[in-house]
């Protein structure tokens, strides 16, 4: 099992990443364009959303502006894009996910990684990513995980021209406190974090003095 923590202070950019444990989730934001590093979370009523720290530095709302994580009944969904909205809209985390694709943001094809958290402690993970023209969506099941360990997905292996897609399956990892996955990630790239800690939510902002 490898230790989170260390994982990240090894990668500078992992880009956006989600994280769930037994009593805890954890998704960061991060980005190496003005634009990308123009943001904080804010709450809503069923989660948070993204908006732009000076809006009157945002230049393309697109694929940067969403809603990373809204509740569906009694679940928790949790994504790095606007495929949260169609999850909830369909009312099912595979429609969803099979309903939408990699992002169009060509050579890079960011993949959508896509987490639903039932009240049971069971999980699922998705990826949608870029592969020879076509979308290959995986899904990963898990009844459950045990204390103090949890799974990671990310939408880059590491920073590249273009960025290489997350391989292979969500990562065992042992998972810190939030304040700990906040300072492992790299300083210059990261935005902004959401931890939700036993229904506890903290919400950290690098534009924000976090």
């Amino acid at each position: 099992m490898l230790d989170l923590a260390e994982v990240l202070r090894g990668n500078s950019y992992p880009g956006r990443g989600i994280v769930v444990g037994k009593d805890r989730v954890y998704y960061w934001i991060m980005g190496r364009s003005t634009n990308s590093r123009n943001r904080v979370f804010v709450a809503t009523d069923d989660g948070i959303r993204t908006e732009a720290h000076d809006p009157s530095q945002m230049e393309d709302p697109s694929l940067i502006i969403y809603h990373p994580v809204r509740t569906m009944g009694d679940d928790l969904v949790v994504t790095n894009g606007d495929q949260t909205d169609t999850i909830v809209e369909r009312g099912s985390f595979r429609d969803g996910c099979m309903a939408r694709e990699y992002e169009p943001d060509g050579p890079n094809f960011t993949p959508r990684i896509s987490s639903i958290i039932h009240p049971d402690g069971s999980f699922e993970i998705s990826i949608l990513k870029h592969q020879s023209g076509r979308c290959l969506r995986e899904f990963f099941c898990y009844e459950g995980v045990d204390e103090g360990e949890g799974y990671f997905i990310s939408t880059y292996q590491h920073d590249g021209n273009p960025l290489p897609s997350f391989a292979g399956e969500p990562l065992r990892v042992s998972v810190p406190d939030p304040a700990t996955v906040w300072s492992a990630l790299d300083e210059d790239n990261k935005v902004s974090m959401y931890a939700n800690v036993a229904g506890q939510v903290t919400l950290f902002n690098k534009n924000l003095g976090d």
